[in-house]
């Protein structure tokens, strides 16, 4: 059964930081690039950043790209997302989807095979 948990999702005030976690199972999670996707109140879910198998490429969506950091542990099964400088537009749910790619860091929902439940994140201003 394959199983996307995130984690590390609450309400932080603008400027602040978080750290989400993301942990798999059930499939070989190191076969597949990961990514991260929000989706706010009234809008569509949005790529945020992707991560490919081996860590070593990452994509990030502009409006994150300097204050979000992705990273992987394979070992662990797990994928992360630093989030720093949040600001309120931040505000989502976000979801862990793994891809169904290795190499190639789709930013689609389309490319995705398997999704998390979600954890919301909330910035206050």
């Amino acid at each position: 059964q394959v199983q996307l948990v995130e984690s590390g999702g609450g309400l932080v005030q603008a400027g602040g930081s978080l750290v989400l976690s993301c942990a798999a199972s059930g499939f070989t999670f190191s076969d597949s690039a990961m990514n991260w996707f929000r989706q706010a109140p009234g809008k569509e879910r949005e790529f945020v950043v992707g991560i490919t198998r081996s860590g070593l490429s990452t994509s990030y969506a502009d409006s994150v790209k300097g204050r979000f950091t992705v990273s992987r542990d394979n070992a662990k099964n797990t994928v992360y997302l630093q989030m720093n400088s949040l600001k309120s537009e931040d505000t989502a749910v976000y979801y862990c989807a793994a891809s169904l790619y290795a190499e190639h860091l789709g930013t689609t929902t389309r490319e995705m095979r398997y999704w998390g439940k979600g954890t919301l994140v909330t910035v206050s201003s």
